[in-house]
Order: structure tokens, then C-alpha cells, then sequence
């Protein structure tokens, strides 16, 4: 297993798998992973797109229980959960076209440009997140309040929104 310390050397086709693998994770982590259900492994006959589909509603579901949405709340949780699908579906995608222009080859300017729209597509997709969770957060008693507070600080104490 190659060491990532300097002291291997890395393809640079390899560093950019690397880079979109951990841009599509972050991308992936609306929800911290500290909610994620480990669950079975995916069938062989499963796609990478309904792998991420199950992984995203796995972390829906897992945020739903640790926030203790309430019957009331379920319009507004569901525009968050819905964000958080379509955030999935169109990272999933950009992963795909960059994985293509990659094996075309890429010159050293449409690599730059290829990190600069991942970064854009997950800068973007936080910004609807955050606009679907703040309409969630506001309209929560102060008690949930606290507890959405401490679910999400203790993700980010442990590192949880980055990805590893």
C-alpha cells in the first residue's frame, strides 16, 4: 500500500482520483458519516450510483433519528433530505465527467479547471443545504435547537465534515 508521506511517488492520474474521490466524499457528507449505518455491503450488481443513493439515505435516515424530527417538522426535513439527494446525484455526475476527462488525458489547465469546478459544484451544493437547513433549524424548538448544535459540533470536533 503506498504511502502518502512524500516517500512514494504517486501517478498524477492516481493524485486526481484521489483528489475527486475525497471532493465527491465531502460532497457526500451533508450529513456527518458518524451517522451513517455500516449496514451490509453492497450487492455485486449494484451500480456506484445506487451504492451513493444508499449510502445517502442511509445517512438521511441516521440524521432524521439523531435531529428526533417530529411529525411536524417533516415538510421542512424533507426539503433537507431532498437537497441532500440531489447534492449526491450531482457530485455523483460531476465525478463521472471528470473520471471520463481524465482518462482522455487533460492538459495541466483543464486539470486546474476540473478541481475548480468540484469546488464550485460542492461550495454550490452547501449553499442549498444550508438554505434547506436553516428553514429546518429556525423552525425547531430551542431543546432541538441544542441538540442539532451538539450533533453537528461534535461531527466537526472529530473531523467528521472533511474528508479523510
Amino acid at each position: 500500500m503506498p504511502r502518502f508521506d512524500g516517500s512514494t511517488r504517486v501517478s498524477a492520474p492516481a493524485r486526481r482520483s484521489l483528489a475527486v474521490a475525497g471532493v465527491m466524499a465531502a460532497a457526500l457528507l451533508a450529513a456527518p458519516p458518524s451517522f451513517a449505518q455500516a449496514g451490509e455491503p453492497a450487492p455485486p450488481h449494484q451500480t456506484p450510483a445506487e451504492r451513493r443513493a444508499e449510502t445517502v439515505e442511509q445517512r438521511i435516515a441516521a440524521l432524521h433519528a439523531a435531529l428526533k424530527i417530529t411529525p411536524a417538522e417533516e415538510p421542512a426535513w424533507e426539503a433537507v433530505a431532498q437537497t441532500m439527494r440531489e447534492n449526491a446525484a450531482a457530485m455523483g455526475k460531476l465525478a463521472a465527467d471528470t473520471a471520463a476527462r481524465i482518462r482522455q488525458g487533460l492538459t495541466a489547465v483543464e486539470d486546474i479547471q476540473g478541481y475548480q469546478q468540484l469546488a464550485q459544484a460542492q461550495a454550490d451544493e452547501l449553499k442549498r443545504l444550508l438554505a434547506s437547513f436553516t428553514s429546518l433549524y429556525e423552525g425547531m424548538p430551542d431543546e432541538q435547537k441544542k441538540l442539532a448544535d451538539h450533533v453537528f459540533r461534535n461531527a466537526r470536533r472529530l473531523g467528521m465534515h472533511e474528508a479523510k
